[in-house]
């Protein structure tokens, strides 16, 4: 009996470190699933918008349960249509307006955006160094004391460039000259053919308005109820649904052709430096369509009515000639000898 309860104890102290090093493991895991999202280093923001093309450096990850594709150092925008929003990681955002072509840069606390064509309105909430270059102007962010920064800049139609400084002040620099400029706050100037020189007040150029964030509702949690007498009867065999309504009523569908493109798997190789291409050859689209029946038509053709010519109704009554009635003249005849028989006749009608 001693000999047992030695051993139960053994087996006891034994089972105490392992449930300890299981919770400890629980909780680690627990910790690091709680642990906020935190962006790489030099990751500039999340990026959003319908008609985007990005390259160069970037990454997708699940941000708050979504993915969601984030801009880091070197990589190279270009919004073909509409409007693109960038997420700061240091907050803030800036909205591009396209089309539009640009490449951020970022190093610590400095953001650098080289901008090609477009419109884009920053944006910035904390500490953050933004300096915008274009093919002949550089501008820079100053904040007044720590108030946000809230700026635009970009190109109009006719190619001259718009810079409103609506929080904060913007400096200017020539890139060419050195010459620089500062812009007070509440300021929107126009810049032609890149020189200080020729500022004008302008009004109505440029307009590209931040985008507000697309908030996704978190789903709601399904809370099960007891039916009703009402729903039991409803849900019952017997209890047929009216068809005949929604059927009257659902829309016609419109025939189209539907298309699918059959890809080859990708293939990814660890060892290779360049991931190889797809071949064109082995994609393969396949279009499906729904062969109409051939048309019938049944029935009778009638051609227009053509207009009968009716013929002249016969005289009502043809008087008789009489003998004192004149008699037509015959045929002109060219011989001499008709003419003499035809003199003798009138002078002596009753003979021939």
């Amino acid at each position: 009996m001693t000999a047992f309860s030695n051993s139960f104890e053994c087996r006891r102290r034994a089972a105490v470190p392992a449930a300890r090093m299981a919770i400890l493991c629980a909780a680690l895991l627990a910790a690091a699933a709680a642990r906020p999202y935190e962006p790489p280093s030099d990751s500039v923001g999340v990026i959003d918008g319908e008609a985007i093309a990005v390259n160069g450096p970037m990454s997708v990850e699940v941000v708050h349960g979504q993915a969601k594709t984030v801009l880091r150092s070197g990589s190279d925008v270009r919004v073909k249509s509409g409007a693109a929003r960038i997420d700061l990681v240091e907050g803030g955002q800036i909205s591009i307006c396209g089309p539009a072509h640009l490449s951020v840069l970022k190093s610590g606390s400095s953001l650098t955006i080289a901008l090609d064509t477009g419109t884009i309105h920053a944006h910035i909430e904390r500490e953050l160094a933004l300096t915008i270059y274009t093919p002949q102007i550089q501008a820079q962010a100053v904040a007044i004391g720590d108030g946000p920064q809230d700026l635009l800049l970009g190109f109009d139609t006719t190619g001259a460039m718009c810079i409103q400084a609506n929080r904060g002040a913007i400096r200017i620099e020539q890139q060419l000259t050195g010459q620089s400029v500062l812009i007070p706050q509440a300021s929107n100037v126009l810049l032609l053919n890149g020189q200080l020189d020729n500022l004008r007040t302008s009004a109505g150029h440029c307009a590209c308005d931040l985008q507000a964030a697309k908030a996704t509702p978190p789903p709601q949690p399904e809370v099960s109820e007891l039916a009703t007498t009402e729903d039991a009867r409803n849900r019952a065999p017997d209890a047929r649904p009216n068809t005949q309504s929604a059927t009257v009523e659902a829309p016609f569908a419109k025939e189209e052709p539907v298309y699918q493109v059959f890809l080859p798997p990708l293939i990814y190789d660890a060892n290779a430096k360049v991931q190889p291409e797809i071949d064109p050859k082995m994609i393969v689209l396949v279009r499906r369509v729904r062969v109409r029946p051939t048309l019938i038509f049944q029935g009778r053709v009638e051609g227009v009515a053509v207009a009968a010519v009716a013929p002249a109704p016969p005289p009502a009554s043809t008087p008789v000639a009489g003998a004192n009635d004149p008699k037509p003249a015959g045929p002109v005849s060219v011989s001499f000898a008709d003419r003499v028989r035809n003199f003798v006749r009138k002078l002596w009608p009753s003979g021939s």
